[in-house]
């Protein structure tokens, strides 16, 4: 799988352990910066995965900021990105199952356990489609 992958300056170490967890497991990592601790604005990097994604150059986005939340916010600006805040495995595996989310937020403070287990999760759920086809058709139609 083609992943997409960018974060501000606070979560460099961090995705760059995600590039070698991805790697090993035989994905392809873009790598959409940030590429050293100098300020970034966390949008323009979300911006650039999000497009990756939904044009399909890479078949899932990972964003990690401070709290995942700004990129969480940023990205879902982009339309066909249905992106998810995922602290946890329970969370990605919802995000993936009933939302179809192609992309997923992350913080910077998740120890490697819970990366790993978050990573996997969301890189091998499918959507379940059925009733949660029709709550995505709902939300395409409110991107306008």
């Amino acid at each position: 799988m083609k992943i997409a992958i960018g974060c501000d300056h606070r979560a460099l170490e961090m995705k760059q352990n995600i590039v070698d967890i991805l790697s090993a497991e035989g994905h392809q990592c873009r790598d959409f910066g940030a590429f050293n601790t100098d300020a970034v604005d966390y949008p323009d990097i979300a911006k650039l995965v999000g497009e990756a994604v939904v044009k399909g150059t890479c078949d899932r986005g990972i964003l990690i900021c401070g709290t995942g939340i700004g990129m969480s916010i940023a990205a879902n600006k982009i339309k066909g990105i249905r992106a998810a805040l995922c602290p946890d495995a329970f969370c990605a595996y919802r995000a993936r199952l009933h939302n179809d989310a192609n992309v997923i937020t992350l913080g910077s403070g998740l120890d490697d356990t819970s990366l790993r287990e978050i990573l996997g999760k969301f890189l091998t759920t499918e959507f379940e489609g059925g009733r949660h086809q029709q709550r995505l058709d709902k939300i395409k139609a409110m991107e306008g």
